[in-house]
């Protein structure tokens, strides 16, 4: 499988780990990671997210963590292979048994959405069988700095059930994201941002694609730095 290829580094793919999608880079370009030294991703995948986050935040040092060997071993390797090495590092980990004596000041996940189906296709990172919502949500708040920003990205059908679900944990949504796939079409994702703190609730809309299979200008601009287009 060929790498993917962004402007300060690639991603190295291969068919047993879920590869670079539209809403991992949209997290990784979107969540609030400029004051946040300390960041923790849970479940990285490829490493995607926490090299787009190193990229963005020169002062972070990110731990990123999944329970897929496969998702580590990759995730390592692109991590060794990037100008951001020594600010990074991935562990083999069930955020379910995570605990750290220090808090993170960020806390990013591109989460598993779907239910539990017959689809054999990326079955562990596209299914809630390993980590549920709640689970996720729970952990995170166990976690998360007295200041820090919580940030996920989910289909836009579960955000209500994921706004409630943080609020039984005392995280009040911060920001949210309407993401839609094209000018015009239903909302697809959120991305929404938890923090203890409680602030007035941002919210924004974002637009990928202007007419099929041509980006926004909104998209254009958010991954300029990132998105390796025409060159």
């Amino acid at each position: 499988m060929k790498p993917f290829r962004f402007q300060q580094f690639s991603i190295q793919q291969n068919k047993n780990v879920f590869r670079v999608g539209t809403d991992g880079v949209l997290l990784g370009a979107m969540c609030t990671v400029l004051h946040a030294q300390k960041i923790l991703e849970v479940g990285t995948g490829t490493g995607l997210i926490s090299l787009m986050l190193a990229q963005r935040n020169s002062r972070s040092n990110i731990l990123a963590i999944d329970f897929s060997a496969d998702a580590v071993e990759l995730a390592h390797l692109n991590f060794k292979n990037s100008i951001f090495s020594e600010r990074l590092k991935v562990e083999l980990m069930d955020f379910k048994k995570f605990s750290s004596q220090e808090k993170f000041e960020l806390i990013v996940s591109n989460p598993p959405f779907f239910e539990e189906n017959t689809s054999v296709k990326d079955v562990l990172a596209r299914q809630k069988i390993e980590l549920e919502f709640d689970d996720l949500i729970k952990k995170a708040s166990e976690n998360l700095s007295e200041k820090g920003v919580f940030s996920v990205i989910i289909p836009s059908f579960c955000a209500e059930e994921f706004i409630r679900l943080a609020q039984s944990f005392k995280l009040n949504l911060i920001r949210k994201i309407d993401i839609f796939g094209i000018e015009g079409g239903v909302l697809k994702r959120n991305i929404l941002e938890f923090s203890y703190e409680q602030k007035q609730i941002e919210v924004l809309d974002f637009v990928i694609e202007k007419s099929p299979r041509k980006y926004s200008d909104q998209y254009l601009n958010l991954t300029k730095d990132f998105h390796v287009f025409g060159k």
